[in-house]
């Protein structure tokens, strides 16, 4: 895979994948300014039917590639970068580098973790909130396990972490 395939999480002190129902619950001004210039790096946003329901993708400045059994909930038909494709997650990501470029995936922790087991996910952004008591608990140090720590910046608000992620052992 010659396209570069990189995540974005964001998760509270304890884990929370979500606060108030989103992840944006958890998120502060330096992790939007994150956010914003990592969307820059890449040629499209992959995200699952769970994430297309419950998060702010009503516009996006990339293609955004959701992947679902199920058609674009009506929330984002307003969105003409947004597509729905009904493939195998592999099968997904081949296609988007294909057509696409480089990926990032914005997608909650199942298909995170899934497409890092997979082997699919080089590079993990990773930003720790000093907020917590949301839903959606992970382990981060589970999510992180196979990868090599590349940098760690204290922000105000929380920490960014950015791991390279071990190649598939398939």
């Amino acid at each position: 895979m010659a396209s570069r395939v990189a995540a974005n999480l964001i998760l509270g002190s304890d884990g929370s994948t979500t606060l108030a129902g989103s992840s944006a619950g958890l998120s502060f001004p330096a992790d939007r300014q994150r956010f914003h210039q990592l969307r820059q790096e890449f040629g499209a946003i992959l995200i699952g039917g769970n994430t297309a329901r419950h998060e702010p993708y009503t516009t996006t400045p990339l293609p955004l590639i959701v992947l679902s059994h199920d058609p674009l909930p009506d929330r984002l038909l307003g969105n003409e970068n947004a597509r729905a494709w009904d493939l195998p997650l592999a099968a997904a990501v081949e296609r988007a580098t294909d057509e696409f470029g480089d990926l990032l995936f914005e997608s909650g922790p199942a298909l995170l973790m899934e497409a890092i087991l997979d082997g699919l996910i080089q590079e993990l952004f990773l930003t720790i909130s000093e907020k917590a008591g949301g839903e959606g608990l992970i382990d981060p140090v589970e999510l992180t396990r196979e990868s090599v720590l590349i940098s760690s910046d204290a922000v105000p608000g929380g920490q960014f972490l950015h791991y390279r992620l071990a190649p598939s052992h398939d």
